[in-house]
Protein backbone atom coordinates (compact mmCIF):
# COMPACT_ATOMS: atom_id res chain seq x y z
CA UNK A 1 0.00 0.00 0.00
CA UNK A 2 2.75 2.57 0.85
CA UNK A 3 4.54 1.75 -1.95
CA UNK A 4 1.20 2.53 -4.21
CA UNK A 5 0.82 5.63 -2.55
CA UNK A 6 4.67 6.86 -3.16
CA UNK A 7 4.29 5.79 -6.82
CA UNK A 8 0.84 7.50 -7.17
CA UNK A 9 2.52 10.57 -5.48
CA UNK A 10 5.28 10.34 -8.20
CA UNK A 11 2.56 9.85 -10.89
CA UNK A 12 0.69 13.44 -9.95
CA UNK A 13 4.40 15.21 -9.83
CA UNK A 14 5.37 14.12 -13.46
CA UNK A 15 1.99 14.64 -15.39
CA UNK A 16 1.77 18.28 -13.44
CA UNK A 17 5.70 19.20 -14.15
CA UNK A 18 4.70 18.31 -18.07
CA UNK A 19 1.28 20.60 -18.31
CA UNK A 20 3.99 23.26 -16.12
CA UNK A 21 6.58 22.28 -19.28
CA UNK A 22 3.61 22.58 -22.03
CA UNK A 23 2.74 26.17 -20.49
CA UNK A 24 6.62 27.50 -20.40
CA UNK A 25 6.94 26.60 -24.37
CA UNK A 26 3.34 27.92 -25.00
CA UNK A 27 4.74 31.20 -23.22
CA UNK A 28 8.24 31.01 -25.08
CA UNK A 29 6.47 30.69 -28.33
CA UNK A 30 3.89 33.78 -27.74
CA UNK A 31 7.63 35.91 -26.52
CA UNK A 32 9.25 34.54 -29.93
CA UNK A 33 6.20 35.59 -31.75
CA UNK A 34 5.91 38.91 -30.58
CA UNK A 35 9.85 39.34 -30.43
CA UNK A 36 9.29 38.69 -34.46
CA UNK A 37 6.71 41.27 -34.66
CA UNK A 38 9.02 44.17 -33.39
CA UNK A 39 11.06 43.15 -35.94
CA UNK A 40 9.27 42.88 -38.86
CA UNK A 41 7.92 46.39 -37.60
CA UNK A 42 11.36 47.83 -37.34
CA UNK A 43 12.43 46.54 -41.05
CA UNK A 44 9.58 46.99 -42.28
CA UNK A 45 9.54 50.75 -42.89
CA UNK A 46 13.23 51.35 -44.06
CA UNK A 47 13.37 48.56 -46.33
CA UNK A 48 13.14 50.85 -49.38
CA UNK A 49 15.60 50.93 -51.84
CA UNK A 50 16.24 54.01 -54.10
CA UNK A 51 14.59 54.11 -57.78
CA UNK A 52 17.47 54.51 -60.27
CA UNK A 53 17.32 58.02 -62.33
CA UNK A 54 19.47 57.62 -64.96
CA UNK A 55 19.94 59.79 -68.23
CA UNK A 56 18.05 58.73 -71.21
CA UNK A 57 21.01 57.24 -72.97
CA UNK A 58 22.36 55.41 -69.92
CA UNK A 59 19.01 54.13 -69.35
CA UNK A 60 19.25 52.74 -72.91
CA UNK A 61 22.12 50.93 -72.92
CA UNK A 62 21.04 49.18 -69.57
CA UNK A 63 17.52 48.29 -71.23
CA UNK A 64 19.35 45.42 -72.98
CA UNK A 65 21.13 44.04 -69.68
CA UNK A 66 18.57 41.33 -68.56
CA UNK A 67 20.79 40.41 -65.31
CA UNK A 68 20.43 43.90 -63.87
CA UNK A 69 17.36 44.41 -65.27
CA UNK A 70 16.04 41.40 -63.08
CA UNK A 71 17.65 42.65 -60.00
CA UNK A 72 16.37 46.32 -60.19
CA UNK A 73 12.56 44.88 -60.56
CA UNK A 74 13.50 42.19 -57.49
CA UNK A 75 15.01 45.09 -55.72
CA UNK A 76 11.76 47.37 -56.01
CA UNK A 77 9.07 44.30 -54.52
CA UNK A 78 8.66 44.90 -50.93
CA UNK A 79 7.68 41.98 -48.99
CA UNK A 80 4.76 42.50 -46.91
CA UNK A 81 3.86 39.78 -44.42
CA UNK A 82 6.24 38.40 -41.94
CA UNK A 83 10.51 37.93 -41.44
CA UNK A 84 10.03 34.92 -43.84
CA UNK A 85 8.99 36.83 -46.50
CA UNK A 86 12.21 39.08 -45.83
CA UNK A 87 14.39 36.53 -45.40
CA UNK A 88 13.19 35.11 -49.14
CA UNK A 89 13.33 38.27 -50.92
CA UNK A 90 17.31 38.90 -48.99
CA UNK A 91 17.90 35.57 -50.28
CA UNK A 92 16.51 36.13 -53.85
CA UNK A 93 18.18 39.75 -53.91
CA UNK A 94 21.45 37.94 -53.28
CA UNK A 95 20.93 35.28 -56.14
CA UNK A 96 20.39 37.86 -58.68
CA UNK A 97 23.07 40.26 -57.44
CA UNK A 98 25.59 37.14 -58.24
CA UNK A 99 24.08 36.84 -61.35
CA UNK A 100 24.24 40.58 -62.91
CA UNK A 101 28.61 40.63 -62.25
CA UNK A 102 28.73 37.59 -64.73
CA UNK A 103 27.17 39.04 -67.90
CA UNK A 104 28.21 42.40 -67.98
CA UNK A 105 27.67 44.54 -71.33
CA UNK A 106 30.96 45.51 -73.30
CA UNK A 107 30.24 48.85 -72.65
CA UNK A 108 29.84 49.00 -68.97
CA UNK A 109 32.87 46.19 -68.71
CA UNK A 110 35.23 48.82 -67.12
CA UNK A 111 36.94 48.09 -63.36
CA UNK A 112 35.09 51.02 -62.06
CA UNK A 113 31.37 49.74 -62.47
CA UNK A 114 32.80 46.02 -62.04
CA UNK A 115 34.25 47.59 -58.83
CA UNK A 116 31.17 49.43 -57.68
CA UNK A 117 28.70 45.77 -58.93
CA UNK A 118 31.47 44.24 -56.05
CA UNK A 119 31.00 45.83 -53.68
CA UNK A 120 26.79 46.22 -53.78
CA UNK A 121 26.91 42.66 -54.14
CA UNK A 122 29.20 42.30 -51.21
CA UNK A 123 26.42 44.92 -49.13
CA UNK A 124 23.23 42.99 -50.51
CA UNK A 125 25.10 39.01 -49.42
CA UNK A 126 25.74 40.68 -46.14
CA UNK A 127 22.40 41.63 -45.32
CA UNK A 128 21.05 38.31 -46.61
CA UNK A 129 23.49 36.86 -43.89
CA UNK A 130 22.07 39.05 -41.20
CA UNK A 131 18.35 38.86 -41.91
CA UNK A 132 19.18 34.73 -41.69
CA UNK A 133 21.13 34.84 -37.85
CA UNK A 134 18.10 33.06 -35.80
CA UNK A 135 18.67 36.82 -33.52
CA UNK A 136 18.27 39.66 -35.96
CA UNK A 137 20.14 42.53 -35.77
CA UNK A 138 17.71 45.13 -36.77
CA UNK A 139 19.91 47.99 -36.31
CA UNK A 140 22.59 45.96 -38.45
CA UNK A 141 20.02 45.24 -41.03
CA UNK A 142 18.24 48.97 -41.44
CA UNK A 143 22.21 49.98 -41.49
CA UNK A 144 22.73 47.61 -44.55
CA UNK A 145 19.75 48.87 -46.53
CA UNK A 146 21.25 51.90 -46.44
CA UNK A 147 24.54 51.23 -47.22
CA UNK A 148 22.88 50.00 -50.59
CA UNK A 149 21.12 52.67 -50.96
CA UNK A 150 24.00 54.51 -51.33
CA UNK A 151 25.91 52.21 -53.51
CA UNK A 152 23.48 51.92 -55.80
CA UNK A 153 23.14 56.03 -55.70
CA UNK A 154 27.29 55.69 -56.57
CA UNK A 155 26.92 52.88 -59.39
CA UNK A 156 24.08 55.17 -60.67
CA UNK A 157 26.39 58.09 -61.05
CA UNK A 158 29.31 55.88 -62.90
CA UNK A 159 27.09 54.68 -65.32
CA UNK A 160 26.14 58.38 -66.13
CA UNK A 161 29.82 59.55 -66.06
CA UNK A 162 30.65 56.66 -68.76
CA UNK A 163 27.87 58.13 -70.97
CA UNK A 164 29.24 61.82 -70.52
CA UNK A 165 33.23 60.64 -71.06
CA UNK A 166 31.70 58.45 -73.87
CA UNK A 167 30.23 61.52 -75.77
CA UNK A 168 33.14 63.46 -75.23
CA UNK A 169 34.86 63.87 -78.76
CA UNK A 170 38.64 62.80 -79.21
CA UNK A 171 40.86 64.85 -80.68
CA UNK A 172 43.02 64.09 -83.88
CA UNK A 173 45.42 61.66 -83.45
CA UNK A 174 43.83 60.97 -79.32
CA UNK A 175 43.35 57.15 -80.36
CA UNK A 176 46.66 56.65 -81.94
CA UNK A 177 48.55 58.40 -78.95
CA UNK A 178 46.53 56.12 -76.53
CA UNK A 179 47.59 53.12 -78.60
CA UNK A 180 51.48 54.00 -78.47
CA UNK A 181 50.64 53.87 -74.35
CA UNK A 182 49.82 50.82 -74.58
CA UNK A 183 52.73 48.82 -73.07
CA UNK A 184 51.13 45.27 -74.08
CA UNK A 185 51.47 46.21 -77.72
CA UNK A 186 55.29 47.16 -77.29
CA UNK A 187 57.96 45.27 -79.11
CA UNK A 188 59.80 42.97 -76.93
CA UNK A 189 63.55 43.17 -76.28
CA UNK A 190 65.55 40.48 -77.13
CA UNK A 191 68.58 39.87 -74.83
Amino acid sequence: MRYFNLLLVVLLCFVSSCKNENEQRLLAQQKELQKNEQIFNAINAPWQFNNLTLNPKAAATLQSWVAWQQFVNELHKKPKSSIGAFQMKARELSKKASAFTDAIPPFYDKPEIKTRLIVLQTKVQSLDLFIHLSQIPEKKVITTIQDINIEIIALQNQFNELIKKSEIPKEEGEADMIRMLDTSRAIPTIK
